[in-house]
C-alpha cells in the first residue's frame, strides 16, 4: 500500500515538473520579446510587419483636410454621414478595410471613379481624392467620441428654403397637395423621411416595408429586325438583359455593344441625378419642409 508520505512525495515531484515547465515557457517568451527586430539574434532580414487594424495616422495637412471636408460634404456626406460612420443610405467608411489600408487616396480613387451598386461615379482628380482621403482619415475607428452620438433631432434646416428648393428641383414630378399630401403623417420619423426622399426605393431601412410606392424600372429592347420588346427590367449586365413582359413572359437577350438597342426607364433617375448637386444645407432644408406636409 502507498503511504501518505509516498503520495506526498509524488505530488511534490509533479508540482516541481509543472513549475519547471512554466519557468521554461516564461524564459522562452522573454528571450523572444528581447530579440531585436530582424530575426533571431537580430541578424539580417527586415523587421516583421505587424498588421494595424486601426492605424494611428500622423496629422494631415490642415489645408488638405479643409479642402477634403468641403468635397466630402458635397459628394459623400449624404450617404456616408458627417462622421463617416454611415448615414441612412450608405455604409460606414470608418471600419472599411479599403479605407483603413488607404494612405493618400490611392485605394479610394478607383472606387470613387467607377462607382458601385447604389453609388454614382464621381469625376474627381487624384488631388481631390487625396484631399477627401485626408479628411476621412481624421476620424479614428477606435474608442468613443462625440461623433458617435446622434443629435436629438435632425430638424435643423430652414423649411422656407427647403420649399424653394423643392419648387425648383422636385415640383415637376411631385406635389405637396398631390402625391406627397400627408407624407409626414405616413412617415412620422424625420430620419426615415429624410432617407426616403434622398434614397427612394430603399424601403425605409433594412427589413422595413416600403413607405412610398415606386414604379418598377422598365426596359425597351429594340432588335435588329425592328421588333420592340418592352417589360419590367429583371437583370442587366455587360452581356445580357432580362425582362418580364406585361403578360408575364420572361425573356432574355444577349447584348454585344449597342446591339440590340437597350433603353432603361428608371423612375428614380431624376433622384440619382440630384445626388451630386445636394449640399448638406439642402438636405436639412428639404427635410424641414417635408415634415410640414401633414
Amino acid at each position: 500500500m502507498t503511504t501518505d508520505a509516498e503520495r506526498g512525495a509524488r505530488s511534490a515531484r509533479r508540482y516541481t515538473r509543472c513549475a519547471v515547465c512554466l519557468a521554461s515557457l516564461l524564459l522562452a517568451a522573454s528571450v523572444l520579446h528581447a530579440q531585436p527586430p530582424g530575426g533571431r539574434g537580430g541578424r539580417g532580414g527586415a523587421p516583421p510587419q505587424r498588421r494595424q487594424d486601426y492605424p494611428q495616422r500622423p496629422p494631415g495637412d490642415p489645408a488638405a483636410v479643409e479642402r477634403g471636408k468641403a468635397l466630402y460634404g458635397v459628394n459623400c456626406q449624404f450617404c456616408h454621414g458627417a462622421d463617416t460612420r454611415g448615414g441612412d443610405g450608405g455604409p460606414s467608411l470608418l471600419r472599411s478595410a479599403l479605407v483603413l489600408a488607404d494612405d493618400h487616396g490611392e485605394l479610394m480613387a478607383p472606387v470613387v471613379r467607377s462607382g458601385r451598386p447604389g453609388m454614382p461615379k464621381f469625376t474627381l482628380t487624384d488631388e481631390q481624392v487625396a484631399d477627401v482621403a485626408a479628411f476621412v482619415h481624421t476620424f479614428r475607428a477606435a474608442g468613443y467620441d462625440e461623433s458617435r452620438m446622434k443629435p436629438p433631432s435632425i430638424l435643423v434646416g430652414d423649411a422656407k428654403a427647403g420649399e424653394a428648393f423643392f419648387a425648383s428641383k422636385c415640383a415637376s414630378c411631385h406635389s405637396p397637395t398631390g402625391d406627397l399630401k400627408g407624407l409626414a403623417t405616413r412617415i412620422a420619423d424625420p430620419r426615415l423621411l429624410q432617407q426616403t426622399w434622398i434614397m427612394p426605393g430603399s424601403g425605409g431601412g433594412r427589413g422595413a416595408s416600403p413607405v412610398v410606392s415606386v414604379r418598377a424600372t422598365t426596359v425597351t429592347v429594340t432588335l435588329p429586325s425592328g421588333e420592340r420588346v418592352e417589360g419590367k427590367l429583371d437583370r442587366v449586365d455587360d452581356f445580357t438583359v432580362s425582362l418580364t413582359t406585361a403578360d408575364g413572359t420572361r425573356r432574355s437577350f444577349r447584348t454585344e455593344g449597342n446591339t440590340p438597342k437597350v433603353e432603361i426607364h428608371d423612375p428614380l433617375q431624376p433622384h440619382r441625378e440630384l445626388w451630386r448637386t445636394y449640399r448638406d444645407a439642402d438636405i436639412h432644408n428639404v427635410t424641414a419642409f417635408l415634415v410640414t406636409l401633414k
